[in-house]
């Protein structure tokens, strides 16, 4: 026979919501475009769940770095960086719980000199 339990078990719903987290945690993508033979620019975003202050995996803008950084490419420079959501001297509330998604772009590689724009005498 099925057992009916009248009482709560607060531990389970706290293992749900913990396992919840761990399963979104974080996501990342990286894109490259190619302006020249070798060289172009980037953009690499992530997302990341905060809870209790801790960041799960990592902060955002360091998963997007990471992630970036793990394509090998050379020469990479960021150029800009996102962060959201910001609430100025209210961001504090966000370490309690937030999602959070951060967004770099920049330029990699050496790109090749013109021809005929310098003059050597």
């Amino acid at each position: 026979m099925f057992l009916i339990r009248s009482k709560r078990r607060p531990g389970r719903a706290i293992a749900t919501l913990f396992t919840a987290v761990l399963l979104v945690t974080g996501c990342a993508s990286v894109d490259f475009k190619r302006t020249d033979t070798d060289a172009g620019t980037f953009r690499s975003s992530a997302w990341a769940v905060t809870v209790l202050g801790i960041d799960l995996p990592s902060k955002a803008l360091m998963v997007a770095r990471a992630n970036a950084s793990d394509s090998g490419m050379v020469n990479m420079e960021v150029t800009a960086e996102t962060q959201r959501p910001y609430l100025g001297r209210f961001n504090w509330i966000l370490s309690i719980f937030s999602i959070r998604y951060a967004r770099i772009e920049g330029t990699w590689g050496f790109p090749s000199q013109e021809q005929g724009h310098g003059k050597t005498n």
